[in-house]
């Protein structure tokens, strides 16, 4: 075998070879200051951006909501940390393999789970579970399913459930208020999100914090007049009542009459604003607040005011109510039965309608509306609470003696709960006008006087007798306390007229008479079988004036033995 003889490099092709070497490395020096030093297009920039968009991410930091709580400090409202999982549906179809075991962690078939992502098809965010337990969330996220993250958020919890729902309403699934004191103070309870940037893994996991950005701040916290544990009381009450009764509804309202502030505010039915699957819209409503009802005879110490302030009339003038009815105009107007000739007080402590319409017919045909307006009725209390009614009390340029003498005795005007018990508090506060407050006040409050407190002192003395033996109301009485109060019984207005079977039983009073620190007025709505206010709500303003009496620590007026309570027939006024 011959010897092989190696060929000598031609000298152009090495120069083409090194020369190629030489441009590919030039390129390459030119790339890299492209990608590292230079800014070209889609140069070091821009891809740093594109890295920084798959790995940093803006972290919003959720703000609780401000607490509310009673004037003890006691929590009512609070907002609890919880956990939502939410998708990219982008990702997370393609982790069909994952979409079984996901979805069964959900509470959720896998076809249920596969309807929802087509549905957000072309979306980069959908939620798949709200307001979850934080440690089941953090189950589902150590399933690490592509596409699937966590967030964190607050949701809105009432540690009272029914008791206070209607006072305080309550916050959607993203925590804003809806209904009630949630709906009213929103802004000023909703607190601001803050703000992080971070650096997340490709499962998006939270590696390290960049920028601490903007912290979040919570809302302000509210604090209302209300006292718990007279509410929790009060609910009792009115719910024993609305049960044996049979009754549609109700309410009670109490009030601090030194301050004008709301102790207590409850209304049957009621809803637990902690689990609404199952929630009645009728059941929400605010009746203390919203529902407006003619208030029948609760309103003839009113009438006795613009009485007195004529001069016409003393607490122990004579008038005659014989035979026991009148007629006025076309309408027959009936006592429950003839009282003959009585006094004044009388007329307040039988409740006479013929009494009553006397004395109206013989004032100018103003001064009864003219003590109606001074004392707050057809106009807002002043509460805030989200659609408060005003009432009504019309005001005619001239008053037929039938419109006069129904008017006088609390039909042809309507009121609701709380205007009914602000009313009151003018003769609890020797005269004086003063707004009602549902927040606790640390101020007092602007009182103007609106009739004299001679006057006043006079009514309540008289209001006083009506719970006393002969009295419609013997038992709104409370042992150890001296009450005053009135009682109502209205019939219900209906297509046509009136219904003949259908009632509102009501009682209004104050406490203790010597001295009033407490207004209180009871509601019953449609009680079955027996419905005078006498009967059905002055049981229920005894029991829950007895426990604010005893809770403020407010010192007897009245240590003999209290009158026995008869079986009476109550209030029969219409």
């Amino acid at each position: 075998m011959g010897k092989q003889v190696n060929a000598p490099i031609s000298p152009w092709r090495f120069r083409i070879v090194v020369g190629a070497l030489f441009v590919l490395a030039l390129l390459l020096v030119w790339r890299t200051l492209t990608l590292q030093v230079l800014d070209v297009d889609r140069g070091y920039e821009f891809l740093q951006g594109q890295g920084n968009a798959r790995t940093n991410r803006t972290e919003v930091i959720p703000a609780h909501r401000g607490m509310i709580s009673d004037r003890n400090g006691e929590p009512l409202a609070v907002s609890t940390p919880v956990a939502s999982i939410w998708a990219n549906p982008q990702e997370l179809k393609g982790a069909k393999s994952e979409w079984p075991r996901l979805a069964a962690s959900l509470d959720m078939t896998a076809s249920e789970l596969s309807r929802r992502l087509e549905r957000y098809n072309g979306s980069q965010f959908m939620y798949l579970r709200r307001h979850m337990a934080p440690g089941a969330a953090k189950q589902i996220m150590q399933m690490k399913v592509p596409g699937v993250y966590l967030q964190r958020e607050y949701r809105r919890f009432y540690p009272a459930g029914e008791v206070t729902a209607h006072i305080l309403g309550f916050t959607d699934i993203d925590d804003r208020g809806q209904e009630g004191l949630e709906l009213a103070y929103d802004e000023w309870l909703n607190g601001t999100p803050g703000r992080k940037q971070v650096l997340k893994d490709l499962y998006g996991n939270i590696i390290r914090e960049i920028d601490a950005g903007e912290a979040a701040s919570p809302g302000k916290d509210v604090q209302l007049s209300i006292d718990l544990r007279l509410q929790y009381l009060a609910y009792k009450e009115l719910k024993a009542a609305i049960t044996k009764t049979g009754a549609k509804a109700g309410s009670v309202v109490i009030i601090d009459s030194e301050s004008g502030e709301v102790l207590a505010m409850v209304n049957q039915p009621s809803f637990n604003p902690n689990n609404r699957s199952q929630l009645v819209p009728d059941a929400m409503r605010n009746r203390a607040v919203i529902d407006m009802f003619e208030p029948g005879s609760t309103v003839k110490p009113l009438t006795i005011v613009a009485g007195l302030e004529s001069g016409k009339y003393e607490p122990d003038t004579i008038i005659n109510t014989n035979p026991g009815y009148i007629k006025v105009g076309p309408k027959l107007l009936e006592d429950h039965r003839n009282y003959g000739s009585i006094t004044v007080a009388d007329v307040l402590k039988k409740s006479s309608q013929v009494g009553t319409t006397k004395i109206a017919l013989s004032l100018d045909e103003h001064d009864v509306w003219g003590v109606f307006n001074r004392f707050g009725l057809g106009r807002s209390t002043g509460s805030g609470f989200p659609g408060e009614s005003n009432g009504m009390l019309p005001n005619r340029p001239k008053w037929r003696p039938i419109e006069r003498a129904t008017f006088a005795f609390g039909y042809g005007l309507t009121v609701t709960n709380l205007q009914l018990a602000q009313a009151y508090s003018v003769f609890a506060n020797r005269g004086m006008f003063q707004q009602v407050s549902l927040l606790k006040r640390t101020e007092k409050p602007v009182k103007q006087q609106v009739i004299s407190a001679k006057i006043a002192r006079q009514v309540v003395d008289m209001l006083e007798e009506v719970t006393e033996l002969g009295g419609t109301a013997t038992r709104a009485q409370v042992d150890a306390y001296r009450i005053a109060g009135k009682t109502g019984t209205s019939h219900k207005a209906e297509a046509g007229g009136y219904a003949k079977d259908r009632y509102f039983a009501l009682f209004a009073g104050v406490a203790p008479a010597s001295n009033p620190r407490i207004v209180a007025v009871v509601t019953i709505d449609e009680p079955h079988g027996d419905y005078f206010g006498g009967l059905v709500a002055a049981p229920v303003f005894s029991k829950v004036v007895s426990d604010a009496l005893r809770l403020l620590n407010i010192a007897p007026d009245n240590l003999e033995p209290a009158d026995p309570k008869p079986k009476v027939k109550g209030d029969s006024a219409a």
